[in-house]
């Protein structure tokens, strides 16, 4: 057994393991729920647009389970469930996730905001593969190349939000009269009326103008902490179980992480996209997949390659799975789920349809080669 980093969260039996990975999933799912309402609170109240907090603040909380179990998995010496992990965690969050977010909501693509993003992912995707098939496998020094994509990703971001920025202060949004004075809403209005009553316990920012109780604030740095916490913890589970349940099944680790642990690990993704189709928010769910597709690929990998140099003194080895099947399905479900959208302007619904089609047929395809039905590598 791998030596977990909190002793005794390792299973030995079936039943074990698939106990202890539906425990990691809820603690991922869980945790990654309040850890991400927690950081979409701070963000809004900071005045940060819609878009680029599913970019960037939503997308980095909902990709921590991701990064704390490809590094866990490198760390531990199973390179196939890292890799797969993080490969399979952006064909599970193009060709699912956001396949059942364009079934139910299409939505109009701002080209702006999504053309360079949509550049980076497929750029990164392409490196990636081309590396894997010139080496089988990633150099450090190849994981520096690729994090400048994570770097650049950020940076772009921080120049979209200074547009985004600047435009709302020159076309600020509040409803004025006849008279040339503000109109409140019956909600600002009776939270006036009890700021006066109650002012030693309101905040006020600034920056937006938005004000809130201090109780608000502590129970979202609460919700951020604890949230965290669960992540790490439920990440650890699954690592050390996912692991253990390959060896159980006699199944590589590449199918566990591209299956199990990318699915688990997905889920708050998941929960976002689907909680962005109910408000009907698809700025918010789309954003944060592009987003956290580009840090799954360009971030994860590169630490997954500096943990395995560093611990075991070597590159991190990248299997013919991933080489033959799961880079190519990667970079063609990122192309068909937006190169249409940026000619178009919009997504479609067809685009959901054959994405979650194209999910089904690689999975069958991994386990019927799996069983040795088919012989694909």
């Amino acid at each position: 057994m791998a030596l977990s980093l909190f002793g005794i969260m390792e299973a030995s039996t079936m039943a074990g393991c698939i106990v202890l990975l539906i425990v990691g999933i809820v603690l991922v799912v869980k945790g990654g729920d309040w850890f991400v309402d927690a950081a979409s609170w701070f963000a809004e109240v900071s005045g940060i647009p819609t878009f680029i907090i599913g970019a960037t603040i939503v997308s980095v909380a909902t990709t921590l389970p991701e990064v704390l179990v490809s590094s866990l998995s490198a760390g531990e010496g199973a390179a196939g469930m890292a890799i797969g992990n993080a490969v399979g965690s952006v064909n599970c969050n193009i060709a699912l996730i956001m396949a059942v977010s364009l079934l139910f909501t299409p939505s109009v693509m701002k080209r702006r905001d999504y053309i360079v993003k949509i550049f980076m992912l497929l750029g990164v995707i392409a490196v990636l593969w081309g590396l894997s098939v010139t080496n089988g496998q990633l150099e450090w020094w190849e994981g520096i190349l690729v994090i400048l994509f994570f770097f650049a990703f950020m940076v772009e971001n921080l120049l979209s939000a200074k547009r985004h920025s600047k435009m709302l202060d020159e076309n600020p949004k509040e409803e004025i009269n006849e008279n040339g004075i503000r109109l409140f809403t019956a909600e600002e209005f009776e939270f006036d009326l009890r700021k006066q009553f109650d002012s030693k316990s309101i905040i006020t920012m600034k920056r937006t103008g938005m004000q809130f109780e201090k109780s608000t604030l502590v129970k979202n740095i609460v919700l951020f902490v604890i949230g965290a916490g669960a992540i790490v913890v439920g990440a650890q589970l699954m690592c050390d179980n996912g692991a253990e349940f390959a060896s159980l099944l006699g199944v590589s680790q590449d199918i566990i992480g591209v299956t199990i642990l990318a699915v688990g690990t997905s889920l708050p993704e998941l929960v976002t996209a689907i909680t962005a189709i109910v408000k009907k928010k698809s700025d918010l769910s789309v954003g944060n997949i592009i987003g956290a597709n580009i840090i799954d690929i360009s971030l994860i990998l590169p630490l997954c390659a500096f943990i395995t140099a560093g611990k075991f003194g070597g590159a991190l080895p990248i299997s013919p799975q991933n080489t033959v099947i799961d880079f190519p399905f990667c970079l063609a479900v990122a192309g068909l789920a937006l190169l249409p959208a940026l000619a178009l302007g919009k997504f479609k619904r067809w685009q959901g349809a054959l994405l979650l089609a194209g999910y089904v047929t690689y999975i069958t395809l991994l386990v019927l080669n799996t069983v040795g039905t088919i012989h694909i590598f």
